[in-house]
């Protein structure tokens, strides 16, 4: 369940600044902006929180080769966008005033670190969904 807190969290705040970006009513912007930039880093938080979860799940489980590679690559997704999106965060959280409007850098960033959420979310769910990683007592080994 936590691992879905970052990706609705990340996911609607490019959504909300996007259209801080966009739209031309200062107010309107200004709030979306506000409501991006907290749900920016509450994201970012919960990819924190999450990752930790995460690595320490895998601490003592036991699977085969192939699931084991791909919970590797999982991990590395997990850790780089966990890093982008608390930068992200930083410069966003504490380098601008909350409801203005955010930069097209910003936004290219914020765009390529959702992307980068999804991956580690697909690839997370081919450990459950294909590998049966957490879930089935026939991805342990013996």
């Amino acid at each position: 369940m936590i691992v879905h807190f970052p990706l609705a969290l990340t996911l609607t705040a490019a959504g909300l600044l996007l259209g801080a970006r966009l739209l031309r009513r200062p107010e309107t912007a200004a709030s979306l902006a506000l409501v991006g930039t907290w749900n920016l880093c509450l994201g970012a938080v919960a990819a924190v929180v999450s990752l930790g979860f995460g690595l320490g799940a895998v601490l003592d489980l036991d699977v085969s080769a192939a699931a084991r590679a791909s919970i590797s690559s999982h991990a590395k997704w997990a850790i780089f966008t966990t890093l982008a999106l608390v930068l992200l965060a930083v410069w966003r959280g504490a380098g601008t005033e909350h409801r203005s409007k955010p930069g097209w850098l910003f936004m290219m960033v914020l765009s390529a670190a959702a992307c980068a959420l999804i991956m580690t979310g697909y690839r997370g769910g081919q450990n459950v969904y294909r590998f049966g990683v957490g879930v089935e007592r026939s991805a342990v080994q013996p």
